[in-house]
């Protein structure tokens, strides 16, 4: 059977779309006919309230989740939680909790304590498999912000960069992340320059609403014609993940529109005077920060099933700033987590991180239940989820809340808990690359080990 760049399906249609992959198309870059392993990475600051995020035993993790995770139950069986990864001990930045535990957390590493007052870090992880796999997709990688990355401070002299950045291309490179889900859309489907460049910035967003659908849609339907039954059910489930994004999307925006007329005094002609007043959508900070997470989430499912990276992060949020109205209370994050006991603001953290890990559990279900290869696209995937502090109360690191999720194409051996891991979180993203096939000439950050019982 013939291999073919899937790239190239659809270039006499004008667009560079790739299509998921089917039994009757092979990978063109790979010596044998399987998916590759994509790596997923979703954060979460200020750590976790750990009587309701650790599970009781290995024995009980299955059927009793603890509160923290029980949105995640359908899919424990294909996740991994790993309770005694530590992270970088933060000395001599004791008093910068804040603009490390997101810097860190991909980089195992602490900043150049001699030039703290600019970029001078790590490569992270994300990158690091970037540079593996970025040749062979449109993309080398996707990160992607609920928040826009400008928070302003200055904890122990340290650079605001580290505050809202988790990816490093080098040292002293930070990686930005994209906030405005349409920019994601056009830029994941936008025509690409040969060789991997990047989208062609002058087209008016407004013609990719008009006419990539159609375009796509109407090249779909030749394909179509030519595959065999278990392939075009493929192709049907995919052109139906486009529209849903495209629905998602025009539905926030229409949102955003109708609740600026209504601030502004006018009201909306298909709307009643009893009506209520629409949610106000702000990106990022909105009341229903659900729905645009979920968007964010659907546009990373996206870009793995089409191939066009294998590689993303998703900064959830950034340490400081966010609140979680959707939930019924407007207090910041970061205010709650130094609670002190108090059982109220205890609650509202457990609440934060339980929303948090549910938009974590949307996106690691719906690649559950999308078939790939004999199998679905999670089992081909590498998902982590996790917060770069373990009490946001204390500033701990002794013991970070992970999630795995995925099988990373047979390498992870999923549905375990285990109570009392030797390792630190250096030691987990060298794990997690060389389960994707990413080749290590040196460990990541602080790592001196792998973590062998993590693998399949």
């Amino acid at each position: 059977m013939s291999r073919i760049n899937r790239r190239d399906c659809l270039k006499g249609l004008g667009v560079s779309l790739a299509l998921p992959l089917m039994d009757s198309l092979g990978w063109a870059d790979t010596k044998a006919a399987k998916p590759p392993v994509r790596l997923g990475f979703m954060y979460m600051p200020h750590g976790v309230i750990m009587d309701q995020f650790w599970p009781a035993s290995s024995e009980t993790f299955l059927s009793s989740p603890p509160p923290a995770l029980e949105s995640l139950r359908p899919v424990l069986n294909q996740c991994v939680v790993m309770k005694g990864i530590s992270g970088v001990p933060i000395a001599p930045f004791n008093g910068a909790p804040h603009a490390l535990e997101l810097s860190t957390w991909l980089t195992a590493m602490l900043p150049a304590a001699d030039k703290r007052h600019e970029i001078n870090i790590a490569i992270s992880a994300d990158q690091i498999a970037a540079n593996h796999v970025g040749a062979f997709t449109a993309l080398p990688s996707l990160e992607l912000a609920t928040m826009p990355q400008t928070w302003k401070e200055n904890q122990e002299g340290l650079n605001e960069g580290y505050y809202s950045h988790c990816s490093f291309r080098s040292p002293t490179q930070a990686v930005p992340a994209e906030v405005n889900p349409r920019n994601v859309l056009y830029r994941l489907f936008n025509k690409q320059e040969r060789g991997g460049g990047a989208a062609h910035e002058s087209s008016p967003l407004s013609s990719l609403d008009r006419s990539l659908l159609d375009i796509v849609l109407g090249g779909a339907r030749d394909l179509r014609r030519t595959l065999p039954v278990s392939d075009q059910r493929k192709l049907d489930e995919y052109l139906d993940s486009v529209r849903s994004v495209e629905r998602r999307i025009a539905a926030i925006e229409y949102r955003q529109k109708d609740a600026a007329m209504e601030k502004a005094g006018v009201r909306a002609s298909k709307r009643h005077a009893s009506d209520s007043p629409p949610i106000e959508i702000r990106i990022p900070d909105g009341e229903k920060r659900s729905e645009y997470m979920q968007v964010m989430c659907d546009l990373n499912i996206l870009a793995f099933q089409t191939d066009t990276t294998r590689v993303s992060t998703y900064i959830g949020s950034t340490p400081n700033g966010a609140s979680y109205p959707e939930l019924g209370f407007n207090d910041q994050h970061h205010s709650n987590t130094h609670h002190n006991d108090d059982p109220e603001k205890v609650r509202k953290i457990a609440r934060i991180t339980e929303f948090n890990i549910a938009q974590f559990a949307y996106m690691v279900k719906k690649m559950a239940n999308l078939r790939e290869a004999g199998g679905t696209l999670l089992d081909n995937c590498i998902m982590m989820w996790g917060s770069g502090l373990e009490d946001g109360n204390k500033h701990t690191r002794e013991s970070l809340p992970f999630v795995i999720a995925g099988k990373g194409g047979g390498s992870i051996k999923t549905g375990r808990f285990f109570s009392d891991t030797k390792g630190n979180q250096g030691d987990l993203l060298t794990t997690l690359l060389a389960c994707a096939g990413i080749p290590i000439d040196r460990p990541v950050g602080i790592a001196t080990k792998q973590i062998e019982e993590l693998k399949a």
